[in-house]
């Protein structure tokens, strides 16, 4: 696509609040993103589409400032531009940027060469080390608490949620995700588990409160194990729960079971051996273990502004990726789900309840950052529906773990109604 291949219509004021540069310029952002059904517009209200598109979305550009950051990185110059107001999109944002997503993807690969400089950058800056880990790790979840719990369920769980039907609330569906992360992991009473990146404490509290196990749970984020903690100690579950505040790398001792909800996306592919070697370190060639993670269905960088501006040394790994943490210890893959449909759903919930709470947010931490977060949230929802995204589940074993049963039919009978946990009143 050239920019001679663009025609564009003179406006009522004239050409010359249209620079020659810009109208020259605009038509190559279609270079990047392929045709996506959009009409750029500039100044004076001149736009561009396409050739044979019809636009659904129309996206005003301030200032020549910002048409050049999106012609040398699409996805960061719309992202900050968008975050502090220099874009403006009409339309619905998520059908808006589940149709450039769409019309990437079948553009095929092209990251300019500043694109790729600054993914490099990103990287090195983020590196996943004990220190960088916990400094990636305290940007994202030690901004409140106050915070996720204007837009996330009432137990805080801030991972993909299991929809049991299409009418189930998040509660439920949250709920429901829980007993089937148990229900893969056949968990034993007596047993052991380990737990890498617990949250708010979650699912550890539900494993030990239904089925018996004892839990040593891990995780750097100061907010989150303080809230884990006054939640076992509101359900006397103390006992049999143990929070730590350190890095899973950190990890010692034994435990029948290994599970890891929402992590790995936060380990760095350059770690995954490491992870591998810690959990045969754990759980041995008699444990099991658990894998529930963000990956992609390609191997690929995952979204350099979504790195930059909200999760700082994020990846999402392939499932080919994902097995180099088990392939070398001689663990066996028995079951992989892809749950990608239950993530944009959950998805969705976190989004309209964001978008309630918006002048709260706002009120808390101003506009930009608002604005940062709902992008955040509507493009994971357009990522997950195009596809771009995945929700892996894997459970593993080593090889002398005893026999899994025949078939999952156990996984799926219907669910135990179990009651809604609610903050202890003081």
């Amino acid at each position: 696509m050239q920019a001679s291949d663009f025609s564009l219509p003179e406006h009522a004021d004239g050409p010359g609040k249209f620079s020659r540069l810009e109208r020259w310029l605009a038509p190559l952002v279609f270079s990047e993103v392929g045709p996506a059904p959009m009409r750029i517009v500039l100044g004076n209200g001149q736009g561009v589409t396409p050739p044979g598109v019809i636009p659904r979305f129309t996206v005003r550009i301030r200032d020549l400032r910002t048409l050049m950051e999106l012609l040398l990185d699409p996805e960061i110059g719309f992202g900050d531009a968008w975050t502090e107001g220099r874009i403006q999109v009409t339309g619905d944002l998520v059908a808006f940027l589940e149709a450039v997503y769409a019309s990437m993807a079948s553009a095929g690969p092209s990251a300019t060469w500043y694109a790729r400089l600054v993914s490099k950058w990103i990287e090195f800056h983020q590196a996943n080390t004990l220190e960088g880990s916990r400094r990636n790790i305290h940007s994202h979840y030690d901004i409140g608490n106050d915070f996720y719990r204007l837009w996330l369920d009432s137990q805080l769980v801030y991972t993909c949620a299991y929809f049991p039907s299409a009418t189930a609330t998040l509660e439920e569906a949250q709920n429901a995700k829980l007993v089937l992360v148990c229900r893969k992991l056949r968990l034993q009473p007596g047993e052991t588990v380990v737990e890498a990146g617990c949250g708010w404490g979650a699912l550890a509290l539900h494993m030990a409160r239904n089925y018996g196990v004892r839990v040593k749970a891990f995780n750097v984020s100061r907010e989150q194990i303080r809230y884990a903690r006054e939640r076992a100690r509101q359900e006397n579950l103390h006992d049999r729960v143990e929070f730590v505040e350190d890095d899973y790398r950190n990890m010692s001792g034994k435990a029948d079971v290994f599970v890891s909800v929402g992590m790995l996306e936060h380990v760095g592919a350059e770690n995954y051996t490491g992870l591998g070697s810690l959990i045969h370190q754990v759980v041995g060639d008699r444990g099991r273990g658990f894998l529930h993670f963000i990956g992609r269905s390609q191997r690929g960088d995952f979204s350099r502004w979504i790195r930059k501006r909200i999760f700082p040394g994020a990846h999402a790994p392939s499932l080919a990726e994902s097995l180099q943490v088990l392939e070398p210890f001689g663990y066996f893959v028995h079951d992989v789900e892809d749950l990608r449909p239950h993530y944009a759903r959950t998805l969705e919930h976190w989004l309209d309840r964001f978008d309630k709470a918006a002048t709260q947010v706002t009120g808390m931490y101003g506009p930009e950052f608002e604005r940062a977060w709902r992008l955040y949230l509507a493009g994971s929802i357009a990522g997950f529906r195009v596809g771009t995204l995945q929700l892996f589940q894997i459970v593993f074993a080593g090889a002398k773990f005893g026999s899994m049963p025949w078939t999952r039919a156990d996984l799926y009978r219907p669910q135990e109604a179990l009651p809604e946990w609610t903050p202890a009143t003081s």
